[in-house]
């Protein structure tokens, strides 16, 4: 479990591809891992399986590329870095699993005043996960929504969010990954399972 607040920028330093494996190395400043830990990588947890020095290698299995814009790294590429949540870590942003839902594509990322709008666009189906003023991870980032709309969010930006983290090297059209809220997850999947079956049982009874 992660807390969404960005600990390091590391750079992609090597990135294999295999039939049914991908080792990703990052070179990171961020200290403290030890291997099995788990980092989250732009958002999406992964399990350290060797380290050199500043370079920490990773595992990424074919799911993992499927569903995230890891599959899109190349060397040189910067990434979002943050290890797990331990019990004497302040939760300073919002409860993250690490488990990316989807992918979203950046619409607008431009300076508004000191601070920046970014707006990202993704399937309408993962809409009824977002609410104004509630929690989104991109790429890993804890961020609040400011506005919600059908398969869109707008964010504000705040400028050291933006100067700590790989939002200052994204582009518009770019690729992040997406986290829902758990909390929100949870709740529509019970309201959807509750509601189907009161269909379910009024159509049984010819209600």
């Amino acid at each position: 479990m992660f807390t969404g607040l960005i600990e390091d920028v590391g750079k992609v330093f090597d990135i294999r591809r295999g039939g049914t494996n991908t080792r990703l190395t990052v070179e990171t400043d961020l200290g403290g891992i030890n291997i099995g830990d788990s980092v989250a990588v732009n958002g999406a947890c992964l399990t350290a399986v060797d380290i050199k020095g500043k370079l920490v290698a990773f595992d990424v299995s074919q799911e993992t590329l499927k569903r995230t814009n890891l599959k899109l790294l190349k060397r040189g590429d910067f990434v979002n870095l943050e290890r797990a949540l331990t019990l004497d870590k302040p939760l300073g942003g919002h409860i993250v699993q690490g488990h990316v839902d989807t992918t979203g594509r950046i619409e607008e990322l431009r300076p508004l005043g000191e601070h920046y709008l970014l707006k990202i666009r993704f399937d309408e189906r993962y809409s009824p996960y977002t609410v104004e003023k509630g929690s989104i991870a991109v790429d890993g980032i804890s961020l609040t929504i400011n506005r919600v709309g059908d398969g869109w969010v707008e964010i504000n930006v705040i400028p050291h969010t933006y100067n700590h983290t790989n939002l200052k090297y994204r582009r518009r059209g770019d690729l992040v990954n997406l986290e829902f809220d758990i909390l929100g997850k949870y709740t529509v999947n019970y309201l959807q399972r509750v509601f189907k079956k009161e269909s379910t049982l009024r159509g049984f009874l010819n209600l």
